[in-house]
């Protein structure tokens, strides 16, 4: 079969230490060529919050039946102003139209959604070329120790490096 059948699906209670997993792993590497001894994120406590959260839909992606990544999504019911909270792909498997095609899917399978937005930090380059030359988002606001953004300010508990630094996103969808 050579043709290339991304799409996305709940979580499973048994796919959960996996995801955790692969996306410590996944966002490890940025955070490897930028920082040295950084703690691992999101972290354990941090990704248990999200599972539990009513908000937030979590789903596995997929290229035919093998798991390639994950998401995370908050949706907003009332103002469908929506947010991709994590996203990523596993290692050894970017570069190959999988991230744009699962965010697609995202988008299909919540069409009433009149505005996406996301947060990247500002050393992740990749993502900020993904999400705004790939996925159609645009950067409205740089946060940074000159302007903050308290919605998007790291937990305590979570010393992620770089986290003073980051571009916030949106994609309008309709109004």
């Amino acid at each position: 079969m050579n043709t290339k059948h991304v799409y996305i699906k709940d979580i499973e209670d048994s796919d959960k230490a996996e995801f955790k997993r692969k996306i410590q792993e996944s966002f490890a590497i940025a955070i490897a060529e930028n920082f040295k001894n950084a703690p691992i994120v999101p972290s354990d406590a941090e990704l248990e919050k999200t599972f539990n959260n009513p908000d937030c839909n979590v789903f596995c992606i997929y290229l035919n039946d093998e798991k390639v990544g994950g998401a995370v999504v908050r949706i907003n019911n009332k103002t469908y102003r929506n947010s991709l909270e994590l996203f990523f792909i596993y290692k050894g498997k970017h570069s190959a139209g999988l991230g744009l095609k699962a965010w697609k899917a995202i988008e299909k399978k919540y069409p009433e959604t009149k505005i996406w937005e996301t947060v990247t930090p500002y050393f992740e380059k990749r993502n900020i070329n993904f999400y705004v030359n790939k996925c159609g988002f645009h950067i409205v606001e740089f946060c940074n120790k000159y302007h903050r953004n308290e919605k998007y300010k790291s937990p305590p508990e979570d010393d992620i490096p770089g986290a003073e630094e980051f571009f916030r996103f949106e994609k309008v969808m309709f109004l």
